[in-house]
């Protein structure tokens, strides 16, 4: 049997990827119901889109959504750690889409990965982390005028891309699905919430009930994260550098203090920031012997690697994404995952309920791009609100959750400013 191009581990590895998949399925009613609607419509035909994405079982239904409505699709890794290679491999062989990606892939892999997704010459790009983009911007500027659009699904990726718009750097339009209502209030809460703590718990098996756990970043992940670890009875502090955030943690029943005094009395570090070095040499320096660090944003750089392994005298792995670093005074540091993602490289990533609603948002996001008589101007675009309410509503249905609909003499109060008490 032949297989389209691409760079996996193992294609043996297809069968049991594609029954994970189809796990996944089963909780993704949203992304089940429109992959058959465009399947019909092939909204998409013949378009070519490069997407570079965490290779999961739940992106893996995005993709089979987007070959459904008529995609010439490749697909990428937007980490090293967090492709799962079953999936890669089912993706080629059952599903004919080329993947470029490999769990554990060197920096040197993962860019020429990347230079492959941007040879097949894409107008539209799906990013997590706005890699691909950069990549495009850096060294492929003869693509632009062709580009009808991209998404963005992450934290990281959107503040970049907000970066470039400033700049006014961006070559294209881009939508923003993180920043979808049905994605920041589900996904980065209920989603990064569980598995940041399923990636912690699993690489280190240390009871979370009465420990000390210091969430970094008091965004829409932090609260997530925040809220899970005190319902396993852990005593949350909450580090920020926004005071409204701060203030919001504190009424939320959380200690908030400077890091470098939670560092001294912490169990568990993880940062969830989007920003370069949070944890930094001096927080290191004042860490609790044993303290476990962990990432649960989008790139390696949250965590002061290098002054980390600076600061080491010796260093081993006494369990799977655990590496121990001893220093001189003999506290012992605890990273996980290398720095990296802790959900998905420590564990699956989130829960496939809750990116049934952010991978519909990125399908009627492409799609929204595609039917466009007329490119957006370039910069960085919301969801359209009708695409988020859609994706709501679709979502209570699945669920069998009923509301309430306005009267039309409530509609038509909401609407006036002649009545009033």
């Amino acid at each position: 049997m032949t297989h389209p191009p691409g760079d996996i581990t193992d294609p043996r590895l297809a069968d049991e990827g594609r029954r994970r998949i189809d796990w996944a399925l089963s909780e993704m009613p949203v992304v089940r119901a429109l992959t058959a609607e465009v399947a019909e419509t092939r909204p998409l035909q013949g378009l070519r889109i490069s997407a570079c994405l965490h290779i999961t079982t739940e992106t893996a239904n995005l993709a089979r959504a987007l070959k459904a409505a008529g995609a010439d699709l490749v697909l990428c890794a937007s980490n090293p750690l967090s492709t799962q290679d079953d999936v890669a491999a089912a993706l080629v062989v059952h599903e004919g889409i080329p993947v470029y990606a490999r769990r554990g892939e060197d920096t040197e892999t993962y860019y020429r990965h990347l230079a492959a997704a941007v040879a097949h010459r894409p107008v539209i790009t799906l990013d997590d982390g706005a890699d691909l983009v950069s990549e495009i911007h850096k060294h492929h500027r003869e693509l632009l005028p062709e580009m009808l659009g991209g998404t963005e699904e992450t934290t990281t990726g959107v503040i970049r891309l907000r970066a470039m718009a400033r700049e006014g750097a961006l070559g294209y339009p881009i939508i923003a699905v993180n920043d979808a209502q049905t994605k920041h209030l589900f996904d980065n809460r209920y989603g990064t919430g569980q598995s940041a703590l399923d990636g912690i718990i699993r690489a280190t098996n240390i009871l979370l009930a009465g420990k000390t756990f210091c969430v970094v970043g008091y965004g829409w992940c932090g609260r997530g994260i925040a809220l899970r670890a005190k319902g396993h009875g852990a005593h949350v502090i909450v580090c920020e550098v926004e005071p409204l955030r701060a203030l919001e943690a504190a009424m939320d029943g959380y200690r908030v203090m400077p890091l470098r005094e939670a560092a001294r009395q912490a169990d568990f570090v993880v940062t969830a920031t989007g920003d370069k070095h949070v944890v930094d040499r001096p927080h290191l320096e004042a860490a609790k012997d044993g303290c476990v660090l962990a990432n649960a944003g989008h790139f390696n750089v949250e965590i002061n690697l290098p002054a980390l392994e600076a600061l080491a005298v010796a260093k081993h792995r006494p369990r799977p994404s655990v590496d121990e670093y001893t220093l001189a005074d003999g506290r012992r540091l605890r990273l996980l995952a290398e720095g990296r993602l802790v959900n998905l490289a420590a564990a699956e990533g989130h829960p496939s309920a809750v990116m049934d609603m952010s991978f519909a948002n990125q399908l009627l996001s492409v799609i929204h791009l595609a039917r466009r008589a007329q490119r957006l101007a370039n910069g960085v675009h919301d969801v359209p609100r009708d695409i988020d309410r859609e994706v709501a509503r679709r979502k209570l249905a699945a669920m069998d959750l009923h509301i309430d609909t306005l009267t039309e003499e409530q509609a038509r109060y909401l609407a006036s400013w002649q009545e009033g008490t």
